[in-house]
């Protein structure tokens, strides 16, 4: 039988003048996989399980709460966020103004990594942890052994939108009490899953009950989602990307159309794409074996 895997309580890391909140799987001294969780999405998206599976791999991993999320630092700036205006903005190349942007976000994660004296890390990404994982390797690219973008887009105003459904549980109020949030959650996870997944749907509960202990922070959510319109279109920088990269995306995701994935993949030089079949925007536990092995094989070609 194999040990079991180590895992960290939460810690905190000062980072770009945030402070993060993280926790680490497997051994130390392996090469990391730093994980970047998406829009409003708490560290703990990154199942325990899927975290344990890629460290009995042999890595060390890391995930974190970015910022203006779950137990991380929150900036504070009130802002409005109208989402029919921000597409038109961004259909329109307009200037869209923002507390902060993606390349902010970048430099949280640069900073964890100096702040757990990692030189050099395997980036995963998934949907806007995605477009931060981009931006890292445009913006810090000699900290990258390699990139996965999961999930995740360019900035292209023209690729295709989200469906009205993945739209709706996207822009719901915030629900108030527990109660509210874990009908919320369910339902939210019910659309990006695209599918029947019950070991999911089981787990959303619990997963639920433990991010609102932990916090929510809605104007935190909206000032991230203004980060992502903020930042642009990345095509122009991503054909300058030299690290390895790998693009999964699901061929049923709702959210972030697969059109999203083929564009990040055409975007960077020598990107290779995986399509998951049955995926939506969501890490399904019954796919993990195909994802997991994409994410495994392409670290370990990269490992410097």
């Amino acid at each position: 039988m194999s040990a079991p895997i180590a895992h960290t309580s939460e810690q905190f890391a000062s980072a770009n003048g945030m402070t993060l909140c993280h926790d680490t799987f497997g051994d130390r001294n392996a090469p990391t996989v730093l994980l970047i969780m998406g829009l409003g999405a708490q560290m703990i998206l990154w199942d325990d399980a899927f975290c344990a599976k890629l460290a009995a791999r042999g890595f060390h991993v890391v995930r974190f709460d970015n910022r203006d999320i779950g137990r991380s630092s929150r900036v504070d700036v009130p802002v409005k966020v109208d989402f029919a205006d921000l597409i038109q903005k961004q259909m329109k190349g307009e200037k869209i103004d923002s507390p902060y942007t993606l390349r902010d976000m970048a430099a949280d994660a640069v900073g964890l990594l100096d702040h757990l004296g990692i030189r050099k890390a395997h980036i995963v990404g998934a949907s806007m942890g995605g477009m931060i994982s981009q931006e890292m390797a445009m913006s810090f690219p000699d900290r990258l052994l390699s990139l996965t973008s999961i999930m995740s887009s360019t900035g292209n105003p023209t690729l295709p939108p989200p469906t009205p459904e993945a739209a709706a549980v996207l822009l719901a109020p915030p629900p108030a009490t527990l109660d509210d949030y874990i009908a919320a959650f369910q339902k939210t996870w019910r659309v990006l899953r695209a599918g029947e997944f019950p070991a999911d749907d089981g787990k959303d509960v619990k997963i639920a009950r433990l991010a609102f202990s932990r916090g929510l922070n809605p104007m935190g959510v909206a000032r991230q989602m203004l980060a992502i319109f903020a930042s642009g279109d990345r095509r122009p920088r991503l054909a300058s990307v030299k690290t390895p990269t790998l693009v999964i995306h699901g061929d049923v995701d709702p959210l972030v159309r697969v059109e999203g994935g083929m564009d990040t993949a055409k975007s960077i030089p020598g990107a290779k794409l995986v399509i998951v079949k049955r995926m939506g925007h969501a890490l399904p536990e019954e796919l993990w074996p195909e994802i997991v092995d994409a994410i495994v094989d392409h670290a370990k070609s990269n490992n410097g």
